[in-house]
């Protein structure tokens, strides 16, 4: 739902580090070599260890990581991080970008348009994690940029299962915590929601900006009838099909994603005030297992004037069993406006609950 100008500098970055035939001094591309299966990865984790601490020292020496005496942090410059892009899946648009050389990861996952660098907290978030030795996990996925129009939340939700397969059976991951904007925050839903293997390794998960597309999409006039349009096109068997035009200027869009996002009770339907508070519950109640926190912003521009905000933000955290609630006031919907409170926010909910929702998965 969040457009950052840099996301097509970080586009442009990404394919440039792809091509052979050019380079970074600030990040170094990595690829899996073979493909191994999930349960042999905790078997390797637990077992025999050193081949894989072999390679991340050598690496982190080849790349000036953290155990280098002349690493310079995770950021160079305005909009420039410093870290190791690399690829989690055989898709060529499953790459990611880490700072730092830790062992615990916060995993920012972006909304609808973003990628890379998506907010511009990243920046001093990635500075204050790497003072708490955590590093930031950048990924793009199936959905980033224009994808999100022919993607779902289940597709999303199996690439980020992926990321961190990869973070444990490659980088010995002692854990993740979930960090989600916008439509990021029903990515992290849907995931904690389908109990796949990995997400036994996720301490914690922030939502920021957790706001319904619907009742975004009900202030724009032409909704109603592309609601209709989308709903016929699936009962004749056309989900997978595009959507007019006018149904979505930023990217093309599927007749079911269109739904999905603008219907009432759709998949991605997790967050609106006119859900009733069974209805909540019954789509977020099982974050209640999983410490989380909730950052909404007062001042969301995506948000209808006629949303109760402080109601709304009480009644999300009372559906997820009592989720830590944070209302930063005339924050906007990416807090570009406001990025001292947010990385002080999430920070602060990453040294509490971090360690405490760690309780080694695989014992």
């Amino acid at each position: 739902m969040s457009l950052s100008l840099t996301s097509s500098s970080a586009a442009a970055a990404t394919a440039a580090a792809s091509t052979s035939g050019s380079s970074s001094s600030t990040a170094t591309v990595s690829s899996p070599s073979t493909t191994t299966s999930w349960f042999s990865g905790i078997v390797r984790g637990r077992g025999d260890k050193s081949g894989t601490a072999k390679l991340s020292k050598s690496s982190s020496m080849a790349g000036g990581g953290s155990g280098s005496g002349d690493y310079g942090g995770p950021i160079k410059g305005k909009n420039q991080f410093r870290g190791v892009l690399f690829k989690y899946g055989p898709k060529s648009i499953q790459v990611a970008f880490k700072t730092g050389e830790y062992k615990q990861q916060v995993i920012f996952i972006g909304g609808l348009t973003d990628g890379l660098l998506a907010t511009d907290y990243l920046e001093p978030l990635a500075i204050a994690l790497d003072k708490e030795k955590w590093s930031l996990v950048q990924l793009l996925m199936s959905s980033s940029y224009s994808g999100f129009g022919t993607s779902s939340l289940k597709q999303d939700a199996q690439e980020i299962d992926q990321l961190i397969n990869y973070l444990i059976n490659k980088e010995n991951s002692e854990g993740v915590v979930l960090l989600g904007h916008s439509t990021g925050c029903q990515d992290i839903v849907y995931y904690m929601g389908t109990n796949a293997a990995c997400s036994r390794a996720v301490r914690a998960a922030i939502l920021q900006a957790p706001v319904s597309d619907r009742e975004y999409k009900a202030t724009l006039p032409e909704t109603p009838t592309m609601i209709d349009l989308a709903a016929n096109m699936i009962k004749e068997g056309r989900g997978e099909e595009l959507m007019p035009r006018e149904a979505d200027p930023c990217a093309p869009i599927s007749a079911y994603r269109y739904h999905s996002l603008c219907a009432y009770m759709g998949d991605d339907d997790m967050f609106s005030s006119d859900l009733s508070d069974d209805q909540l519950k019954t789509r977020l109640g099982h974050m209640a297992n999983t410490p989380c926190q909730v950052i909404f912003s007062m001042g969301d521009e995506y948000v209808p004037d006629y949303v109760d905000k402080k109601a709304l933000v009480n009644r999300l955290s009372k559906a997820m069993g009592g989720a830590e609630k944070v209302e930063i006031e005339h924050g906007n919907h990416s807090l570009s406006n406001r990025t001292h409170e947010a990385v002080q926010a999430i920070i602060g909910f990453v040294k509490r609950e971090g360690p405490s929702g760690w309780d080694d998965p695989w014992s």
